[in-house]
């Protein structure tokens, strides 16, 4: 809902707005039924207890026929004859639903008792009533303070921020490439099209175990959703044997793990290229961009690698400035949010019988401000298959146990702030500065996991988190109570608008079945009348009168079939319906039900 239409406005029920053009017009009083002090006696006088004697009937209403005396040129309303009239002033009012000429009686006819009683005019309610502006009188200041205007509640709305969230997210899915900038991709890829790369072109390109590797979103022509497709360049696949990994990865489901979806060799790039296809999160952004300076990288080999032949850049200036990080730590409670989802995420995966393998700030994603996701699975298990292993099993256990080790560098590294502090030259400074900034639970969490103990487990990890994983939980639900809450304020708005689009697709609809007629005769003329009820109102200067509250009001009754009435009047201002919102609803649902038929007829 639009904010600025939002209007204070208690709804009332059975009655008109004071701001609308029917209020005035019911407003008026005609010179025939004023009353003087005579006739009010005379009326009096003729007044009898007698129960036998029963009120007039109205005059049936004929469908297809016109009013005596009228000079209407509304068209015929209605195509049944359970309708009748009632002339009040001048003024020809039609009840819908009684046929029985009384207008105390029901479609059955049986007498209305207390709460059905159907819609009485009774002259203008006092809540109508024109009331004068009071004068107020200026204090003795330069200028009274003017009276700001009504605000629209923040608690009807989904809160700024994560409509901007979710806007930018939407935003980055719908993004499209730039032919001029990125001529050189293809438009289909397998069952992808409309790639849009994910990392900048000037960027150095990413690298999975030596492997150069590049990431695009791409739309599946099977359902038109967004991926995320992982290519692997110049890539040839040797073995087979593989996609057994492969298999055992696709099962493995995880909150904190970006789910793999299928692998496939093409030659559409213009090589022998492996693509990994992962579920898509748009904005997301690694650890390394987020909590590090990827200038740390530049000219360096990987820290996290553990090949002894790497070069050795690292001096006694660097443990001089790792001594400097105090006041760009992360908080404590950070830090064990994220190795509760780390570990939660490998206690999973190495239960499916895999290991992780690349456990590195560039490959540990933020997809929101504190959910952690693992990229890049099944990757490093494909490119270093090696199919003649004599026991694939201890192999294995083996990197288990590195996804271990690298997990412990990284929280080192996110501990100090530096990738630098994981070399094996810097580690006990680093764990000097954690010892002197963090508690013990979080040194000896980083000793246990950087120790040569032969056999670690992550489920040994657990006793170490400790009461944290509580907070954690609780943070968790929380957020969890925070969306639902803001999901909640929008939760009607999908079924006011397929009420909207029934309305929309029957109003102003003359050709169907070749009738010029169709959409002003009827149903569909009551519809049209409630849609100048809810839409169209004015004021009694004729200035349009806007109040989302009485529209979304109208909408909900209508959507439920309430019983209640209202008055719905002819822009000639010469007939005035008296409708149920339970009747307004059936005539949408013939109409429409009209229109549906008929098309399935075409079809």
């Amino acid at each position: 809902m639009d904010p600025s239409m939002f209007v204070a406005y208690t709804p009332q029920t059975n009655v008109v707005p004071l701001e609308s053009k029917l209020a005035t017009y019911m407003n008026r009083q005609s010179p025939a039924t004023t009353l003087n002090a005579s006739t009010v006696t005379k009326h009096l006088s003729n007044l009898s207890l007698e129960s036998s004697k029963k009120a007039a009937a109205s005059p049936e209403f004929v469908p297809g026929r016109g009013l005596a005396g009228s000079n209407s040129s509304s068209p015929n309303l209605f195509g049944n004859s359970y309708h009748s009239q009632e002339n009040v002033g001048g003024t020809t009012y039609f009840y819908v639903g009684n046929a029985t000429g009384d207008p105390t009686a029901n479609d059955d006819g049986n007498e209305i008792g207390p709460g059905q009683v159907g819609y009485v005019y009774p002259g203008t309610p006092s809540h109508l009533q024109t009331v004068k502006p009071t004068k107020v009188t200026p204090s003795n200041s330069s200028s009274a303070p003017s009276t700001p205007p009504p605000q629209a509640n923040p608690s009807f709305f989904v809160s700024a921020n994560l409509r901007m969230d979710i806007l930018h997210k939407n935003t980055l899915t719908l993004t499209q490439p730039d032919p001029n900038q990125f001529p050189d991709l293809p438009t289909e890829v397998d069952n992808y099209h409309e790639l849009c790369p994910l990392e900048p072109i000037h960027k150095p390109a990413s690298t999975v175990l030596g492997y150069q590797t590049s990431t695009y979103k791409a739309t599946s022509l099977k359902n038109g959703t967004r991926y995320c497709l992982r290519r692997v360049h110049d890539f040839r696949l040797g073995n087979t044997k593989c996609m057994v990994l492969v298999d055992m990865w696709k099962r493995i489901s995880h909150t904190n793990l970006v789910q793999l979806l299928e692998v496939f060799t093409t030659k559409a790039f213009g090589d022998h290229s492996m693509v990994f296809v992962y579920d898509y999160h748009p904005g997301a952004e690694t650890l390394l961009s987020k909590h590090f300076s990827a200038s740390e990288l530049n000219g360096y080999a990987d820290p996290f690698m553990s090949d002894p032949s790497a070069p050795r850049p690292y001096s006694h200036t660097k443990n001089t400035i790792l001594r400097q990080q105090h006041n760009s730590m992360l908080p404590e409670s950070v830090i064990w949010s994220y190795i509760i989802q780390l570990t939660a995420a490998l206690r999973v995966i190495h239960a499916g019988g895999v290991a992780y393998r690349c456990l590195d700030p560039t490959k540990v994603l933020l997809t929101s401000r504190t959910r952690l996701r693992l990229s890049c699975a099944a990757v490093p298990d494909v490119v270093t298959f090696d199919g003649n292993a004599a026991n694939p099993l201890s192999l294995i256990l083996h990197y288990q146990q590195e996804d271990l080790i690298a997990l412990g560098k990284l929280v080192l590294a996110l501990a100090c702030r530096s990738l630098l502090a994981v070399h094996r030259d810097n580690i006990q400074a680093s764990l000097e500065l954690v010892a002197r900034t963090y508690s013990t639970d979080l040194r000896n969490f980083i000793l246990y996991l950087l120790s040569d103990q032969a056999r670690k487990s992550v489920t040994d990890l657990m006793p170490m988190i400790g009461a944290r994983f509580y907070t954690q939980l609780d943070a968790v639900q929380l957020r969890s109570d925070v969306l639902e809450n803001e999901l909640s304020k929008e939760l009607e708005n999908g079924r006011l608008l397929r009420l909207l689009v029934k309305l929309a697709t029957v109003n102003e609809r003359p050709e169907h079945n070749m009738d010029v007629t169709w959409a002003e005769t009827g149903d569909r003329y009551m519809l049209k009348l409630f849609r100048d009820y809810v839409f169209h109102q004015v004021t009694a200067d004729d200035k349009p009168w806007l109040d989302m509250a009485h529209v979304v009001s109208c909408l909900n009754k209508l959507d439920c079939g309430s019983p209640d009435k209202i008055c719905l009047m002819s822009r000639d201002e010469q007939s005035v319906l008296v409708v149920s919102y339970a009747e307004l609803r059936q005539c949408m649902e013939n109409s429409f039900g009209e229109l549906v038929q008929s098309s399935k007829e075409a079809a």
